[in-house]
């Protein structure tokens, strides 16, 4: 082979090499809550064999808790402090595959207190936060470049459970989302017992009814299965899973199914203990929720006629303090955040079964409590 072929042929391998390399890692944003926490972290995901790549600082800001991204996948949104003020803050993802990184766009003053979670709808358009100490939902507008506008309501919750009259003695909004079809919100309220449902419209969210949950369970997180049926509504306070028919003409959601975590024996021992995450596979057919104090993930089956879990296992974090978890793109693979350890573990996950396998990839970070890799 002559020179010049020779060096044609090694540039069009190290180009293949390349695409090759990129096309199997993911990045991955962590939001992390910890007083040596410098504020969003970076890491990889190996999409053949698990592995997570080093772990450093892509933004510094106090507390960046929960992270949203735009559904264009070209801004990240963090809920924390900026200048000791609590914001939402924007940043522009940018650079190659396996390598991104953050710049600054603006932040907005939250106006109430510090944000529990965040969401954005699926056109891109409307921001909301859920202030767990201020009782409110938080309603800002974004710009056609993903930084955000303004703020256009701040809307507080009313009344109490008081089944726990410590953690139920005033609204707690948890978490945010928007139904599949983007039509209406849903706010998770620990303190009312209650997922308190907002019709939106150009922006603004108006009453559109509420969800019961039973008393003393303290919801916190939900999510819709894939086929847009169901609804699972995650208890914090009892670490139960309450499931739902959804209505999506009108938003109104029906429980059909209380199911334990953890059998209440093995919570027995437990000094501390509540749950943290819930999410549906990308199949549909599994489940999972978090259980702190326990440290191990729950797997559920689904079932597909019926939308009713069936616990598969439960399994160990290989850390302490499942604040968060999340699945990858694909559902191969699942990330659990060990808040109190500072881990963040890798595991794959049975398609057939939706059992979990520890694949030995464990890295640091500091109070990890969000993992996200796209828009959700």
């Amino acid at each position: 082979m002559n020179s010049a072929k020779q060096i044609r042929s090694t540039a069009l391998l190290t180009v293949l090499l390349s695409l090759t390399a990129s096309a199997q890692v993911l990045d991955v944003w962590i939001g992390t809550r910890h007083r040596t926490s410098k504020g969003i972290y970076h890491t990889t995901l190996n999409e053949k064999n698990g592995r997570l790549g080093a772990v450093t600082v892509a933004a510094e800001i106090a507390g960046p808790g929960f992270l949203a991204m735009h559904p264009d996948r070209k801004t990240l949104y963090a809920v924390g402090a900026l200048d000791n003020k609590p914001c939402v803050a924007a940043y522009r993802i940018s650079g190659k595959k396996g390598s991104q990184k953050l710049t600054f766009l603006n932040s907005m003053d939250i106006g109430d207190g510090g944000a529990a979670h965040v969401a954005v709808d699926k056109r891109g358009k409307t921001l909301i936060t859920a202030q767990y100490g201020g009782g409110s939902v938080a309603v800002f507008a974004l710009n056609t470049d993903g930084s955000v506008r303004a703020r256009t309501q701040l809307i507080e919750h009313e009344g109490a459970s008081m089944a726990n009259e410590r953690r139920q003695k005033a609204p707690h909004p948890h978490w945010t989302g928007f139904s599949p079809d983007d039509r209406f919100a849903f706010i998770p309220d620990l303190g009312l017992d209650k997922v308190v449902v907002y019709s939106v419209e150009n922006g603004k969210l108006s009453p559109a009814g509420s969800a019961t949950l039973h008393s003393g369970a303290g919801p916190r997180h939900m999510k819709f299965h894939t086929s847009g049926k169901y609804a699972y509504v995650l208890n914090e306070l009892d670490l139960t899973v309450t499931a739902f028919n959804y209505n999506k003409a009108n938003a109104s959601m029906k429980p059909f199914q209380k199911i334990a975590a953890v059998p209440a024996a093995e919570l027995e021992k437990e000094k501390s203990k509540s749950a943290s995450e819930i999410r549906v596979h990308p199949s549909g057919k599994f489940v999972y929720s978090a259980n702190r104090g326990h440290d191990t993930i729950t797997a559920y089956r689904v079932d597909q006629r019926s939308g009713k879990l069936e616990v598969v296992e439960r399994e160990f974090v290989r850390g302490a303090t499942p604040r968060n978890f999340n699945l990858d793109p694909s559902g191969k693979w699942m990330i659990a955040a060990g808040q109190n350890s500072f881990t963040l573990a890798a595991f794959e996950v049975d398609q057939q079964t939706g059992e979990l396998a520890y694949n030995g990839s464990v890295v640091n970070c500091p109070g990890p409590i969000c993992v996200l890799f796209t828009h959700e």
